[in-house]
Order: C-alpha cells, then structure tokens, then sequence
C-alpha cells in the first residue's frame, strides 16, 4: 500500500504519458528463466493494456529483507533488456529497486554490468526516493 502512491506519483509527475503495471505476467524468455510476474513495472508508453517496450524501471517488493530480492530485481531487469531489444528500443539503462514500503534499494543494468547502489532509501527521504525514480524515467 505504500509503494502503489509512490509509483503514481511518479506517473502524474510525467502527466500520464508513461504507464504503471502490477502483478503482470513479463515472461520474455521461459528457457534462461526470464518469466513470471512482476511486482510493479513502469514503461516510457501511454500503453496501459499491455506492457510495451520501453520498459524502464521495474520495483520488486518484499516483506522483509531487501537482500532476498536482488537477484530477482537483476533478472526482471534482464528481461527488460531484451523485451527492449526486441520491441526496437536500445534504452541504454534498466532500472530497478527492490523496496520493503518503508525502505528502498536502487539498481541500474548498462550493457551487461549491474550496479547496486549500496544505500538504503529510507521513506522519510521520499523526496529522494521520488528523485532518483523521476531520474530514472527523465
């Protein structure tokens, strides 16, 4: 519940023109594992019925440890990548954060590097947390 606010604040900040997803199926490759659901998606679309590329930003949420979705942050992000590529948009970086509502960790996918930024985001910052997604997206 918290989480959802933060999104859309983010789409309102970008007048509706992105769209957000929660709980949609983003299989894009079944055979290297790149399947499932994702917790919450923002793409550089207006399309709100389907996921279209670009996806840009993708945020996992856990209960309890940021740790435990990391790895899963990293794949989501790595479909992305190729859903991109293969829509014909070649976004130079994915996005990704794994939150708990209350606490927020930021990742950015280049190429094949991942970068785990090491701070915690704590929601009494919202205007950073705010920022570093406006910053994402812009």
């Amino acid at each position: 519940m918290i989480i959802n606010p933060i999104l859309l604040e983010i789409m309102r900040k970008f007048n509706y023109k992105i769209s957000l997803f929660s709980g949609v199926n983003f299989t894009v490759d079944s055979q290297r594992g790149l399947n499932g659901f994702c917790d919450f998606i923002l793409s550089l679309s207006s399309e709100q019925l389907l996921v279209r590329s670009p996806v840009i930003v993708l945020v996992e949420s856990k209960n309890e440890n940021l740790r435990s979705g990391l790895a899963q942050c990293i794949a989501e992000m790595i479909a992305a990548q190729l859903f991109n590529e293969r829509g014909g948009n070649q976004i130079k970086a994915i996005y990704g954060a794994v939150t708990i509502g209350t606490i927020w960790q930021f990742l950015k996918l280049e190429g094949n590097i991942v970068s785990i930024d090491l701070s915690e985001y704590y929601i009494k910052d919202i205007k950073k947390i705010l920022g570093i997604l406006y910053s994402a997206i812009a």
